[in-house]
């Protein structure tokens, strides 16, 4: 199949013109001019104009609707904000239990891809556009060579799923077609897990960790706070029992081989291998008296495990061991029985992705192996991209063309599309209806936002053209699903499950499983002697991109990573001590060689690695994902290993390329000493620490008025909680959807140009050889006494009477005084019309603007922009409470980062009414102000980072 970006076109024959004489060209002068003048005339046809107005819709005013978001087959419920039918802006359901309220960087970022001029559109057949007609007679072709062998032959292959329309269709169609089978292909997929609960219980059971009710929780390998379907209920769960003013404040041991979210919040982090930290499961079993071996854990452990599991101990019930996915089957299961034993706060349910009737899908690994062996003659790919996202050595892209007919369905042309006969075009997830379930079994419906962009169509509807419903609706199999839950009074109890965004009482019921049975461990592994090129790989997904299914989205393309603050790539990371033995730094582009298959990758130096352990995201090196996504980074799928072990490379070699590639950041993590302390106070648990005078808040003497003028009665103020904020930059992609802050693309970042308006300080605050981690969230600090606005020659910085620090766009001429002045640096100068007539790539294309949000001017060339504490939203609750005629609610209005927050870390409110809840923020202990000694008087505040270290513990790990 050829490229779909050169779509082959039909040559027509182009007869010679004829020559025009003068009577001719006058002829068609006047035909011209009478075209023109009858295009401008009303229509023939009668028109009605808009007098009665649809329900609730007035020109300019904002809904909100509630439908829920997939990522990896599970649901996360969110609330879509649209005007006149055109969704902008997304912000999470309170009522959902995955959000809580809250969104993630994918969330709020899907909005964006919905305008996606690169998303597909057409039917293709064998590269070229084609019809719907002749792809239904296809179909119908298909149908009955199906039906007359019962389906053998036939393969359906779908991402994870829990939606149960889509998983009752998937049913009937395997009734239907006895001989057919139904495989699903997870990238991010952890199969040790599935494997270790049916060593455990007998079958794969699902694990459900509740966080807000662990008092001690131990992360092997994982990263509950990291990114994923589960980040906002973990998140939440964690924010529960952070707060120094809770007396049941919890503690984080984290063993993990690459640094996480999980670590850095962590109150004792140690990097270890692999084998290392499968080792310390084996020692907290072994205490807990379990009859296992001897476990052989490091030396620079034994105290850490010593005091963690003494915790374990004094917190039963209260206790949680986590395993992540590069541990093997037998660590899964091991860590249940502890689990048990501790009778840790963790639910068990059964699998969400099987039929109605039982059935579960087969492997990738199942599939490939039978189009290797020609027993595949027709497969159909409902939203994946294998061609992409399986290891190599699988082969799957070799083996496809071995099937007759193959059909890919996806939003868009992708990898796997290239290697189809067919390619449909599936609706993008706000123009569908839909269902799905959240990772606790709770169901919700997907209602469209908007009519489809294209002419598209919804796996639900695909898969009933497959068993010849070719008129089925979307919407219709939908209802059909949940009609026996609805009762006599159907209707009234669909518009409640649509209005609240969740179906009540749907949870997934626990499952009591017994006891588990203790695995048969194997000898300990013996201490891995890596030569001097070789070191293990360690994979992940990667935290703004995912599994690769993000990669056209510019947002998430420019979101630095959290740990790393890397933007519009990967990189290869490598612990000091390595790099020194390999004799590489950052910036050196290296190749990488693993079984035969190679990837070049650039350096970078990460000391929270452990030693002799190198890691690489997945999600980049995109051959077909689009003007965005296509040649950024590096395809890590190349490297991985069999679908068993898909997160671990035993053993990898390095050679030196001798070519450099700079690492695009959009800043550092602060290291040094001196500045972590000036900046980020970091206070044990009891020991209140005195802050630094830079710190400090106190009034100075100063020229300036004690109170912004003209003074409006309101005093808008931000609290930030260090020892809340996870780094998972949903606050940041959400001030952008917001407050339309424009994409610069990789050659301005490597300027030094990114327009962010929110960034997040990474400090490193751990001693000597440890690594510890915070973050810091730094907007405008919206200064009492701005030393930007003095500066300016045109009055273009200037406060208003709620305490504002504003910005006049149409005042502001470029001198850029102000954010030289500025010594927060939070100030972006639009070097180019970012947005306005010079985008990146196709970001100016007419679909992308309809993503602009209404409400906030799109600033021009030239022009300075910062952080306003989203005055557009203080701005309609202050209206709305003058046409109510009353005052604005003490905790009324909500800026867009902090409803973003999956763990409550950001509060806003007005300090002159008494009842804000940001004034109780502000008492108490660890209260702070960022550079604080400058006397500017910011109203954006912090409150330091709390740790918990255990008592007992006398070293080894941070």
């Amino acid at each position: 199949m050829p490229q779909v970006n050169e779509l082959p076109t039909v040559a027509s024959p182009v007869a010679e013109p004829a020559p025009i004489d003068r009577r001719k060209a006058l002829g068609l002068l006047a035909a011209g001019i009478a075209s023109g003048l009858a295009s401008c005339s009303k229509p023939a046809e009668t028109i009605i104009p808009y007098v009665t107005m649809p329900e609730r819709l007035v020109p300019g005013e904002a809904l909100h609707f509630a439908t829920t978001l997939p990522l990896s087959g599970y649901g996360r419920g969110v609330i879509v904000k649209s005007i006149d039918g055109r969704p902008f802006k997304i912000e999470g359901n309170p009522r959902h239990p995955a959000s809580l309220g809250a969104t993630d960087l994918f969330a709020e970022a899907t909005v964006l891809s919905l305008y996606d001029p690169d998303r597909s559109a057409v039917v293709l057949r064998d590269g070229a556009i084609t019809s719907y007609e002749a792809l239904q007679q296809a179909l119908v072709g298909e149908q009955q060579h199906m039906r007359a062998n019962d389906g053998e032959g036939f393969r359906l292959l779908t991402g994870p799923t829990t939606s149960p329309t889509l998983l009752r269709q998937i049913g009937g169609l395997l009734r239907t077609y006895p001989k057919a089978r139904w495989h699903a292909h997870d990238p991010l997929g952890d199969p040790a897990a599935e494997a270790g609960a049916t060593l455990a219980f007998g079958r794969p059971l699902h694990a459900i960790p509740r966080l807000d009710k662990a008092r001690i929780i131990v992360a092997l390998d994982a990263d509950p706070l990291g990114a994923g379907p589960d980040q906002m209920r973990n998140g939440r769960g964690f924010a529960a029992h952070r707060r120094p003013t809770t007396s049941d404040f919890s503690r984080i041991y984290a063993f993990e081989p690459v640094p996480s979210l999980t670590g850095a919040k962590a109150d004792h982090r140690l990097a270890l291998g692999m084998n290392e930290i499968g080792e310390v499961a084996v020692a907290i079993a072994r205490a807990q008296g379990a009859a296992v071996r001897e476990p052989a854990i490091p030396e620079r452990a034994r105290s850490l495990v010593t005091a963690l599991t003494k915790d374990l101990a004094d917190h039963r019930g209260a206790a949680l061991v986590l395993a992540g996915p590069g541990l093997t089957a037998e660590t899964h299961a091991l860590v249940h029985w502890i689990n048990s034993h501790a009778q840790a706060p963790l639910g068990l349910i059964e699998p969400l992705t099987r039929t109605p009737d039982g059935h579960a899908s087969a492997s990738i690994s199942e599939l490939t192996a039978d189009l290797s062996a020609g027993k595949v003659t027709q497969i159909v790919m409902i939203g994946v991209n294998p061609a992409y996202d399986t290891p190599a050595e699988l082969g799957f892209a070799a083996a496809l063309p071995n099937a007759r007919f193959r059909l890919h369905a996806g939003c868009y042309a992708n990898e796997t599309a290239e290697l189809a006969t067919w390619h449909v075009p599936l609706s993008h997830v706000l123009e569908s209806w839909s269902d799905v379930r959240a990772s606790d079994g709770t169901a919700s419906l997907i209602q469209p936002l908007i009519r489809p962009l294209h002419r598209t169509m919804t796996d639900h509807e695909l898969l009933t053209q497959l068993v010849g419903r070719a008129d089925a609706r979307s919407y219709d199999l939908v209802r059909e699903t949940w009609r026996s839950q609805g009762g006599t009074d159907f209707e009234s109890w669909w518009s409640q499950a649509l209005h609240d965004g969740v179906i009540a009482n749907s949870a997934a019921p626990p499952v009591s499983a017994g006891e588990p049975v203790l695995p048969a461990l194997a000898d300990a592994a013996p201490k891995d002697e890596q030569g001097d090129d070789r070191a293990a790989l360690v994979l992940r997904p990667d935290p703004c991109l995912w599994d690769g299914s993000f990669a056209n989205n510019a947002w998430l393309q420019e979101c630095p990573k959290p740990l790393s603050k890397q933007v519009w790539g990967n990189a290869l990371l490598l612990h000091p001590d390595d790099a020194r033995r390999l004799r590489m730094a950052s910036g050196d582009v290296v190749t990488v060689t693993s079984r035969g298959q190679h990837v070049q990758a650039p350096v970078l130096i990460e000391p929270g690695l452990a030693p002799r352990t190198a890691s690489l995201t997945l999600g980049m090196g995109r051959r077909k994902a689009g003007a965005i996504g296509s040649g950024v980074g590096v395809d890590a799928y190349v490297l991985r290993g069999g679908v068993d072990s898909p997160w671990l490379v035993p053993s990898v070699r390095f050679a030196r390329t001798g070519r450099q590639q700079a690492i695009l950041t959009t800043q550092n993590v602060v290291r040094r000493p001196d500045d972590v302390r000036e900046l980020f106070p970091v206070h044990q648990l009891g020991k209140p620490q005195p802050l630094p005078k830079t710190l400090a808040i106190h009034d100075r003497p100063s020229l300036m008025p004690e109170r912004p003028r003209p003074d409006n009665g309101h005093a808008w103020a931000m609290t930030i909680d260090t020892s809340l904020c996870i780094g998972c930059n949903a606050c940041v992609v959400a001030c952008q959807a917001e407050n339309n802050v424009p994409v610069v693309g990789p050659e301005e970042v490597a300027r030094g140009r990114d327009m962010h308006w929110l960034r997040i300080d990474v400090y490193d605050h751990g001693g000597s050889g440890d690594h510890q981690l915070g973050f810091q969230p730094v907007p405008c600090m919206h200064c009492e006494h701005a030393p930007c606005e003095p500066v300016c020659p045109v009055a273009a910085s200037v406060h208003d009477g709620g305490g504002l620090n504003l910005q006049v766009y149409n005042r502001c001429v470029g001198t850029r005084f102000c954010e030289a002045n500025c010594p927060y640096k939070v100030r972006r100068f639009n070097f180019f019309g970012y947005a306005d007539g010079q985008e990146y790539a196709n970001l100016g294309l007419d679909p992308y603007r309809e993503q602009k949000n209404p409400e906030v001017t799109v600033r021009a060339r030239g022009v300075m922009e910062k952080c306003t504490y989203c005055v557009q939203r203080i701005s309609a609750a202050e209206r709305a409470a003058d046409r109510e005629g009353r005052q604005v609610g003490a905790d009324e209005v909500h800026t867009a980062c902090q409803n973003a927050c999956p763990t409550l870390a950001i509060t806003f409110g007005d300090l002159q009414q008494p009842d804000a809840s940001i004034l109780r923020r502000r008492t108490e202990p660890g209260h702070y102000a960022l550079l604080a000694h400058l006397g500017t008087r910011p109203r954006t505040t912090y409150l330091a980072d709390v740790r918990n270290p255990a008592p007992d513990h006398d070293g080894g790990g941070t």
